[in-house]
């Protein structure tokens, strides 16, 4: 790795955010409120790349979000509130005391002893709650998995994946009770509990939820788009089409996969 290079790349980026919050009537009236739906945006556009094995897509995007790093910092330098070098040496800090079996004397021969160490040291830094390090804002399903990834570093945790299978069932059962009741609130209830225990199974099964559910939204909307374009090009009208037909017609989409 060219560290000379990667350092010189790096400040020109700096430089070039400094001119643009200067010159730019754009970015010079960005805030960190109006940067903020653009960065989640940017973020996606990394996931989707991450989804697709996109090299060349993970490589622009990653560059789109180091942009938007330095253009917080630099807002943050304009505020007096802290500088990018404050950042970055904060970050280097953190690392290095949250990585003792690295940087000093402890052992830690696994991913599971690093994960609980790493979660035990945050509870020393001052956190009140394993679950305080989980944004409100994040997605239902990645905030479901990551509060049970983190639970489970206090062995608040099945033992093995076919207890959590029985949970599930346990789960919808209990769903089923409140369909014939026709207790809506309580049907909302029992469907959150089900996902929310299919979510854990999937954990146990090193399946992350997001992304499986991700690539089957990618799957049918590339089955039923190949459905529109089929019917268009056949003279064919998918609304008129009964629902055996429309079936038949997924089915050769999926064969011709």
């Amino acid at each position: 790795m060219d560290q000379a290079g990667i350092s010189k790349s790096f400040l020109d980026l700096v430089e070039i955010m400094d001119t643009l919050r200067e010159k730019c009537p754009w970015d010079k009236k960005q805030t960190i409120h109006s940067l903020r739906s653009n960065t989640i945006e940017e973020l996606y556009e990394l996931v989707d790349a991450i989804i697709e094995e996109d090299w060349q897509g993970i490589k622009e995007e990653l560059g789109d979000l180091l942009l938007h790093v330095l253009f917080y910092a630099k807002i943050g330098t304009e505020q007096g509130e802290f500088t990018l070098q404050d950042s970055i040496e904060g970050i280097s800090k953190k690392l290095i005391h949250r990585h003792p079996h690295i940087y000093g004397d402890v052992k830690a021969d696994d991913e599971e002893t690093v994960k609980k160490n790493w979660e035990q040291l945050k509870l020393q830094e001052g956190k009140k709650s394993l679950l305080e390090g989980v944004p409100n804002s994040l997605p239902a399903m990645v905030k479901a998995f990551r509060i049970q990834q983190k639970v489970k570093q206090v062995g608040f945790e099945w033992e093995n994946k076919e207890q959590v299978w029985e949970k599930v069932e346990e789960e919808i059962g209990e769903l089923n009770v409140e369909i014939k009741a026709g207790n809506q609130e309580k049907m909302e209830q029992e469907f959150g509990d089900v996902l929310f225990s299919m979510i854990n199974y999937a954990r146990f099964l090193n399946i992350d939820p997001e992304t499986a559910l991700e690539k089957t939204n990618k799957k049918f909307k590339q089955r039923f788009q190949a459905m529109e374009s089929y019917a268009n090009d056949h003279g064919l009208d998918l609304s008129k089409m009964t629902l055996a037909e429309k079936d038949d017609l997924w089915k050769q989409m999926k064969t011709a996969e």
